[in-house]
C-alpha cells in the first residue's frame, strides 16, 4: 500500500485590518512585525514545541514547502502530528495577534498526486475563508475600552487604555517592542535612530504619503506548470521570496538610502512571496516602484530562469509585477488607503493581462497605476473613476497604467514618459501652464464648449503651447467603456497630480 502524505495549508486572514487598525505608524509597523512572525517563528514553535531552535529546524525541514506572506504549506507524514498542529495553531495565532484569524485545510495524497493535491488545497482554503471564526476580542458592554480601536482594554500605559492587539504591537514582556526587524531584513543594517516611528517623520516639504502595493504576475500559470514536482514547487516558493526581498533591497539602496543619514522616509509593511506593501514619502513612490519592478524581473530571471523558460508561450524566463500607489495625506485613514492601492494594482493587472494576452499563455508586462486622493472617503477605484475621473460621458482622466518598458500598441505610456512630461511643468513657464491646465480640467466638468475654447487658446498663447498640444491631443488615446461608448483618455490629470505630490511646498 503506498505511503500517505498530508499536505497542510494555512492562510492568514485579516492582515490589512490588523495592520491598519489605527493611523499610528509605530502601531502599524509593530503589527507588520507580528504578521511576519506568524508564518515563521510561531509556526515553527507549534511544529517543534520542544526544540531550542525551532526556526532553524523549519528552515532546514525538507517538508516545509512555503512559509511567507501569510501562507504556509507543509507536508506531514504523521497523522497525529498533523492533527495536533491543526488544533493548536489557530489558537496560538489568535492569542499572539488578536484580530488575526487563520484558515486551514489538509489534503491526504499519495506521492504521485502532488499537483492535483495543491489545487485541491487552494480550493478548500478559499472555502474556509468564508467560514467565520469567533473573535477573541469580544467584551461586555460596560467594560473599559481602547479610545483608538473601541476594543476591550487589557492594559493601561501612560493613561492610554490598550486593547490586546495594540498592546502586543507595542510591547513584548512589558518592554517596548523592537519594530525594526522587518526593515533591517529588507533594507540592511540601518541604525535605530534612522527609523521613522511617527507619520510626520515620513513627510518632507508637504504632507503627502504613499501606500504602495505590488504583486507578481503569472504565478497561477507557473504553479500549474511546476506543481507536479514537490521539489520544484518548494524551490520556486523559496527563490521567489528571496527575489522579492532582493528587488526591494536594491530599489531601496538606489532610490531611498542614497539621500543621507536622516530619518528613512519609508517603512515596509508586508514583504514575502511575490507581495510588497510599503509606506513612504510621496515623491519617492513612483521612482521606487519603477526600480523595484525592474529589479524584480532581473532577480527572478537570475534565480528562476531555468524553471520559467518553458512556462510562458512568449518564452519569458522571468516574472513581472504590477503595483498600485495611493497618495494620501498622513491623516487619511490608512486602511482605506491600502484598499485603494490594492484596487489600483488589480486594475493594472487587468489591463496588462488583456494587452499581452495572458489567457493565451503569455506573460503580462510590469506596470503601475496611481491616484491622488482628493475625497474624504475612498472605497474602490472603480467608484473613484466614475465620480472623479469622468467629467463628461465621453471623456476620462483614467490614463494609466504606466508600463516599465515600451508598449508597441494602444498608445500606452511608460513610467519614464510620465516622469519626463511631469518634469516639463517645473519652472516659471511650467507653473503658468499648470494653473491654466487646472482651469481647463474644471471647465471640462461644467461645460465642454467652454473647455474646448479654453484649450484652443492655450495652444496659441501659452509658453509651452507644443507641450499642451501633446498632452491634450497628440498623446491621448481612445477606448471603449463597459457600455461600448468611445472614450477619450487624457494624461493631464495624472501629470498634475504627480507634479503636486513631487513639488508642492506646504511646510
Amino acid at each position: 500500500m503506498p505511503e500517505k502524505f498530508y499536505l497542510y495549508g494555512a492562510a492568514v486572514q485579516g492582515i490589512q485590518g490588523f495592520i491598519f487598525q489605527t493611523n499610528k505608524l509605530r502601531e502599524i509597523v509593530g503589527a507588520s512585525e507580528l504578521v511576519e512572525e506568524i508564518c515563521t517563528q510561531l509556526f515553527a514553535k507549534t511544529l517543534y514545541p520542544f526544540s531550542t531552535e525551532p526556526l532553524k529546524e523549519l528552515q532546514n525541514d525538507p517538508n516545509a514547502i512555503l512559509n511567507a506572506a501569510g501562507n504556509i504549506k507543509y507536508i506531514f507524514t504523521d497523522e497525529a502530528k498533523c492533527r495536533f498542529v491543526v488544533r493548536k495553531f489557530p489558537k496560538v495565532v489568535m492569542e499572539f495577534a488578536p484580530g488575526i484569524t487563520i484558515s486551514q485545510s489538509v489534503v491526504t495524497y499519495n506521492e504521485d498526486e502532488f499537483a492535483e493535491t495543491v489545487q485541491t488545497l487552494e480550493r478548500q482554503l478559499r472555502v474556509q475563508r468564508n467560514k467565520p471564526m469567533r473573535d477573541l476580542n469580544i467584551g461586555l458592554m460596560g467594560i473599559r475600552r481602547s479610545r483608538e480601536t473601541s476594543l476591550p482594554a487589557v492594559e493601561v500605559r501612560k493613561n492610554n487604555f490598550l486593547d490586546a492587539g495594540t498592546d502586543r504591537k507595542l510591547y513584548e514582556d512589558g518592554k517596548r517592542r523592537d519594530s525594526s526587524a522587518l526593515l533591517k531584513k529588507v533594507f540592511g543594517n540601518v541604525r535605530n535612530e534612522q527609523l521613522a516611528f511617527e507619520m510626520q517623520e515620513l513627510t518632507s516639504d508637504n504632507d503627502w504619503i504613499a501606500i504602495i502595493h505590488a504583486d507578481g504576475n503569472g504565478l497561477g500559470r507557473v504553479v500549474q506548470q511546476i506543481g507536479t514536482s514537490k521539489e520544484k514547487f518548494k524551490h520556486f516558493s523559496r527563490e521567489l521570496n528571496e527575489a522579492t526581498e532582493a528587488a526591494a533591497r536594491r530599489a531601496f539602496a538606489e532610490i531611498v538610502y542614497s539621500e543621507g543619514d536622516g530619518k528613512i522616509p519609508m517603512r515596509p509593511i508586508v514583504l514575502g512571496g511575490d507581495d510588497l506593501t510599503v509606506i513612504c514619502r510621496g515623491d519617492l513612490a513612483v521612482p521606487f516602484t519603477e526600480v523595484f519592478m525592474k529589479y524584480f524581473e532581473l532577480e527572478t530571471k537570475a534565480r528562476l530562469g531555468d524553471i520559467l523558460k518553458n512556462v510562458f508561450n512568449d518564452g519569458s524566463a522571468y516574472l513581472t509585477a504590477c503595483a498600485g500607489i495611493a497618495f494620501v495625506k498622513s491623516s487619511f485613514p490608512f486602511y482605506y488607503g491600502y484598499r485603494l492601492a490594492e484596487s489600483l494594482c488589480d486594475k493594472a493587472k487587468k489591463d496588462t493581462k488583456k494587452l499581452y494576452d495572458a489567457e493565451g499563455g503569455n506573460l503580462p508586462a510590469s506596470c503601475l497605476m496611481f491616484h491622488k486622493v482628493q475625497d474624504s472617503f475612498v472605497s474602490d477605484f472603480e467608484d473613484v473613476a466614475v465620480r472623479e475621473l469622468r467629467p463628461q460621458i465621453d471623456v476620462s482622466f483614467e490614463f494609466g497604467p504606466y508600463y516599465l518598458t515600451s508598449v508597441d500598441k494602444a498608445n500606452r505610456w511608460t513610467v519614464e514618459e510620465l516622469r519626463k512630461q511631469t518634469e516639463k511643468l517645473n519652472g516659471e513657464e511650467g507653473n503658468a501652464v499648470k494653473s491654466q491646465l487646472r482651469n481647463w480640467l474644471t471647465l471640462l466638468h461644467d461645460d465642454w464648449d467652454m473647455a474646448a475654447q479654453k484649450l484652443e487658446r492655450l495652444k496659441v498663447i501659452t509658453p509651452l503651447k507644443d507641450y499642451v498640444g501633446e498632452i491634450t491631443e497628440t498623446k491621448i488615446r481612445s477606448e471603449k467603456d463597459s457600455e461600448g461608448r468611445e472614450l477619450r483618455l487624457y494624461p493631464v490629470y495624472d501629470i498634475l497630480a504627480l507634479h503636486t505630490v513631487n513639488t508642492q511646498r506646504t511646510k
